[in-house]
C-alpha cells in the first residue's frame, strides 16, 4: 500500500464495515461520503462550512480543473488545497465519466482520448499517463486512473471492449504513479451489468497491487436492483484490506444498501444539485419545496435535525426563495442536503461499531417510506 494511505477496519457486521482510512493530511472515517466540488469548490458552500457539516474528504475533477484554470496553473499558485482552502484529504476522478458525458466530438483509441471542450471546443489530449501528471499537479491525496466509463444498457461487446481497455489503462496509469508521493492511487472496476466481465476486472486489478479499488460504471442508467447486484458480484473479489470506493453514487437508499454490501466511500454531486433544485434529503423522506402546498407551512424542515438551517428556517420561507431564485435558497437547501447525508453516514458508522446496523438500516428506511418519497 501507499506511503500515503493505510486502512483499519474496526468494526463489521454482514458485510458493513466501519474504519479509518488515515492519510498524511488527515483521516477518512468510513463509510465516508465525499461532497463534490467540481471546480474546486463544493456549489454553494464555504470550505469551512463544508468540513463543519463532519465531512473528511472532497472529490475535485481532473476534467473541470485541467481546462478552467488549468493544472499547471493550480500547481503554480500552491496546488489545489491551497488554491480551494480545504486542508484536508481531496481525491480526484481521472476525467474518464466526463469524457463520455460532456466533452464533444471525442475519439478514443488505445493511446487515450481526443476531446474538444464542452466549455471553448479547445482539443485536447487525455492520456493514462497525462490524467496522472494532472493529478499530481493538483497535488490530490487520492487519485483515479484513467478509464473508459459506458453507459448502460449497452452491448456486451462494447463493455467488454471498454473493461479490457480500461485494464491496460490502469497498469499503464500505475507505472505512471510516483508510489513515493505520498499520495494514493485508486484502480476502477468495470464490466457494465455482465457479471463475469466484473469478476475479471476485479481479479485483475487486485492482482495489479492498488491502494484502493473503485467500481466504475455504475448510476449511469441502470435500475438499482443491477447496481446491487453488480455491487455483490465485485465485493467478494477486491482486497478485502483496502478501501472500495463506489463512484458516483447518492441517492440515500443507495448509499445504505451499498455499505450493507461492503462499500466503503461514496460520492455524488446528487445533494447539492437538489439543494439548488428546490429538493431536501430528511429524516422522514425527501421534501420537494417547490409544491404549493409548503407556501404557508410555518413548520421547519425538521426541529431535531443537526442542521441549524433545517431547525430555523419555515417551509414557507424555504418555498418563497426556492420560487424567487434566491441565491440564499440555493445555499441553504445545499447545506441541509449535506448535512443530512454526514448524519447518515455517521449512523451507518456508529451503528455498525454497536452491533445494530441491521436495525439502522431498517428503521432508517421506514422512517423515509413516512415522508413524501423515498430518497
Amino acid at each position: 500500500m501507499s506511503l500515503g494511505l493505510s486502512f483499519d477496519i474496526a468494526a463489521t457486521q454482514g458485510a458493513a464495515r466501519t474504519g479509518v482510512i488515515t492519510t498524511p493530511r488527515g483521516g477518512i472515517r468510513t463509510p465516508a461520503f465525499m461532497p463534490v466540488g467540481t471546480a474546486a469548490t463544493v456549489k454553494a458552500m464555504h470550505p469551512q462550512a463544508v468540513k463543519a457539516l463532519g465531512a473528511d474528504i472532497v472529490l475535485a475533477n481532473t476534467y473541470h480543473l485541467m481546462l478552467r484554470p488549468g493544472a499547471e496553473q493550480i500547481a503554480a499558485l500552491g496546488g489545489l488545497h491551497e488554491f480551494m482552502q480545504w486542508p484536508g484529504p481531496i481525491l480526484t476522478d481521472s476525467g474518464g465519466f466526463q469524457v463520455m458525458s460532456l466533452s464533444k466530438l471525442r475519439k478514443l483509441d488505445e493511446t487515450g482520448v481526443t476531446f474538444q471542450s464542452h466549455i471553448d471546443g479547445s482539443r485536447h489530449v487525455l492520456t493514462p499517463e497525462r490524467a496522472i501528471e494532472i493529478q499530481g499537479l493538483l497535488g490530490s491525496d487520492i487519485q483515479m486512473q484513467l478509464d473508459e466509463c459506458v453507459r448502460l444498457p449497452c452491448s456486451d461487446a462494447d463493455v467488454e471492449r471498454a473493461m479490457r481497455l480500461s485494464l491496460r489503462w490502469a497498469e499503464r496509469s500505475k507505472r505512471a504513479f510516483d508510489q513515493a508521493s505520498g499520495h494514493a492511487l485508486f484502480g476502477i472496476v468495470q464490466g457494465g451489468a455482465n457479471a463475469p466481465l466484473r469478476i475479471e476486472s476485479a481479479k485483475a486489478l487486485a492482482s495489479m497491487e492498488f491502494d484502493g479499488n473503485a467500481i466504475g460504471g455504475l448510476a449511469v442508467g441502470e435500475p438499482q436492483a443491477v447496481m446491487l447486484a453488480m455491487i455483490e458480484t465485485v465485493v467478494p473479489h477486491l482486497p478485502e484490506a483496502k478501501p472500495r470506493y463506489l463512484m458516483g453514487v447518492g441517492a440515500p437508499d443507495d448509499l445504505l444498501e451499498s455499505v450493507a454490501r461492503g462499500i466503503d466511500m461514496f460520492d455524488c454531486v446528487m445533494p447539492t444539485r437538489a439543494g439548488r433544485h428546490g429538493l431536501v434529503y430528511t429524516r422522514a423522506g425527501r421534501i420537494n419545496l417547490r409544491n404549493a402546498k409548503h407556501a404557508s407551512d410555518k413548520a421547519p424542515i425538521d426541529p431535531q435535525a443537526a442542521c441549524e438551517a433545517a431547525r430555523i428556517y419555515s417551509r414557507a420561507y424555504l418555498h418563497h426563495l426556492v420560487k424567487a431564485g434566491e441565491i440564499l435558497g440555493m445555499m441553504l437547501l445545499t447545506e441541509i442536503n449535506l448535512s443530512y447525508y454526514q448524519e447518515l453516514m455517521a449512523g451507518m458508522r456508529g451503528a455498525i461499531l454497536a452491533g445494530g446496523f441491521d436495525g439502522f438500516r431498517a428503521e432508517t428506511k421506514a422512517a423515509w417510506a413516512q415522508g413524501e418519497g423515498k430518497p
